[in-house]
């Protein structure tokens, strides 16, 4: 067994799926950590292992936060990643690894990770993420697709694909090993609108809590989500509408949008990065501080 996590108890799982949903890589909008949220919530999850975060990461890049009363320290809590297992909306078992990404040991923290997904006869595994894109916020948030198994990619259609050299996460390290090791595994990412990507954007969870379906057949919770989603929506056709150079923003990204969806074809594919960002990024760059000074005066 692998030195870097402690076991702390072993539940009696039926092939469960594992949802990867770390801290610390790209994640605009907080899509995937408050999808992970939402999993946890409803899934009454309980800790199965706990990694060693001394050996893991770098506590000066993510410092212990310190609980201060009256100038007494009343204790410290610690950063963590632990691997917790519990149940889905239809008592289907799944296995969430949630907290940090791992800072150092990335090669011993994937093989722990296979160890146990291999022990618990994982049928599956999906991580999750999301970032900033030229889209609308007037349209339904797409979803990319990344994958090391070609087999897996063919069978799954209707995302957006594309080719890129990008740095990797600890995401990607995982995928290659899980799926080399016979457990099928993909990325999914929400596609969230740039101007706002630094801002909650609940529609880009909800979107990554559908995918999650439609990948694996797991039903999460989504708690409020789906109600937060809407009122966001509402609450930037509101602020759009204010200023017109914006609602022209909004108009040349959704007929980029909408031809993107013309040329897809039928199975819904479209390319990582097709048609570029239209003109107005000094634009974009006016409206996302706009929201974030208004913050919920709106």
């Amino acid at each position: 067994m692998s030195d870097v996590y402690e076991r702390i108890f072993v539940p009696e799982l039926d092939r469960p799926v594992l949802v990867v949903g770390l801290e610390g890589w790209i994640d605009a909008g907080l899509g995937a950590a408050n999808a992970m949220s939402a999993i946890l919530t409803g899934a009454d999850a309980e800790t199965v292992a706990s990694f060693d975060a001394d050996r893991l990461l770098d506590h000066r890049a993510r410092r212990p936060i310190m609980h201060l009363e009256a100038g007494l320290i009343t204790g410290l809590t610690w950063p963590a990643t632990e691997l917790r297992a519990g149940l889905d909306e239809q008592g289907d078992a799944v296995l969430l690894l949630v907290g940090a990404e791992p800072d150092f040991e990335w090669l011993a923290f994937t093989e722990a990770i296979v160890e146990l997904a291999l022990d618990f006869d994982c049928r599956m595994a999906v991580t999750l993420g999301a970032y900033p894109a030229p889209v609308p916020h007037t349209r339904d948030t797409k979803l990319a697709l990344t994958t090391s198994s070609s087999e897996l990619a063919d069978h799954l259609r209707g995302y957006v694909r594309g080719t890129l050299d990008v740095p990797a996460g600890i995401h990607a390290v995982l995928d290659q090993a899980l799926n080399s090791n016979g457990v099928p595994t993909l990325g999914l990412w929400a596609q969230v609108p740039h101007y706002v990507a630094s801002m909650p954007y609940p529609a880009a969870s909800v979107a990554l809590l559908d995918g999650l379906t439609r990948a694996t057949g797991v039903i999460p919770d989504y708690g409020d989500l789906v109600q937060e989603a809407a009122e966001t929506r509402n609450r930037l056709d509101q602020l759009v509408a204010e200023n017109p150079q914006h609602q022209t923003m909004v108009a040349q990204l959704e007929e980029v949008a909408d031809a993107e969806d013309e040329v897809a074809g039928e199975d819904g594919d479209t390319l990582l990065g097709e048609g570029g960002l239209p003109s107005g990024d000094e634009l974009a760059a006016e409206l996302q501080e706009f929201l974030r000074n208004r913050g919920d005066d709106a």
